[in-house]
């Protein structure tokens, strides 16, 4: 291993462990809220992902794989 690679491993591993806290119980209602997650529409997300898969007409997916008139 480099030592810029050895550097860069021990950035990530400090940064990580900063990072990481403990959650009180009542502290957990808030973060258990709606508005707190990564995804707060998943609906939303899985039909805009449906829409755009069927206007790219692309056989598997359409998300960046390829086919399609690329027209959105």
């Amino acid at each position: 291993m480099t030592v810029f690679a050895r550097i860069a491993m021990l950035i990530a591993l400090i940064v990580n462990g900063v990072a990481c806290a403990p959650v009180s119980p009542w502290q957990r209602g808030v973060l258990a809220k709606p508005h707190m997650a990564l995804d707060p529409n998943p609906i939303d997300r899985v039909m805009r992902n449906h829409n755009y898969s069927s206007r790219e007409a692309a056989p598997a997916g359409g998300a960046g794989v390829g086919g399609g008139c690329g027209c959105y």
